[in-house]
């Protein structure tokens, strides 16, 4: 399993009508540290108007929530919602601060600009894919321990640790989907001697490819 998120802490601002629209995203694990979020953006900008947000939470983005904070309904947290859902992301949260600039702009007005500020800070955030590994351990004899070592991190596992006794213990983090591969490898290097022992999962960060 892998999702996308934001590497951190990201920030952009844009005019529209001489209404000032910030947009602050942050990386957050839990509901309380969204909110946290959005209270600090609250006693930070306090002279703001509106400060609208959305977030999403968990690998499978089973927790959405948005607030318009007294701008029409409609028209501040859910597009924020949408271009969140729109690019796939989780473990966000996005508060747009808007100062009024005296122009009414419409509810369709609105409900683009406060996309487009979300979309404006995401152009200037990094993301990370979170990917959930498989932690494995498998012991081998010694003459087969390097070329293991190599045909496993070929197809993307992570070789964390080797233990050299009598025989060499490897202890490797494997990306979910490539489990059924690392037992295939480990099966034909060791002629069936050997077997992955599964010791649990972990969720890491990875670059997120721009080719």
């Amino acid at each position: 399993m892998a999702y996308l998120t934001v590497a951190g802490h990201g920030q952009a601002e844009i005019e529209v009508s001489r209404s000032r629209f910030l947009c602050t995203l942050e990386r957050v694990d839990d509901e309380f540290s969204a909110r946290s979020v959005i209270e600090q953006a609250r006693r930070e900008h306090w002279a703001a108007r509106h400060h609208c947000s959305a977030f999403v939470l968990g690998p499978r983005r089973d927790v959405e929530r948005s607030s318009d904070d007294g701008e029409p309904p409609g028209t501040g947290g859910a597009p924020m919602l949408e271009v969140l859902r729109g690019r796939e992301l989780s473990d966000v949260v996005a508060v747009v601060t808007r100062w009024f600039g005296g122009t009414l702009l419409g509810t369709g007005g609105l409900s683009r600009a406060y996309a487009d500020a979300v979309r404006a800070a995401l152009e200037v955030t990094p993301l990370v894919e979170r990917v959930e590994q498989e932690l494995c351990e498998v012991t081998v004899d010694l003459a087969a321990a390097g070329r293991l070592e190599h045909e496993l991190r070929s197809r993307g596992t992570k070789v964390l640790n080797i233990d050299y006794t009598d025989l060499a213990t490897l202890s490797i983090a494997v990306p979910l989907i490539a489990v059924p591969i690392a037992e295939e490898i480990v099966a034909e290097l060791t002629e069936g001697r050997a077997e992955l022992v599964h010791r649990g999962r972990r969720w890491v960060d990875a670059p997120v490819s721009t080719g």
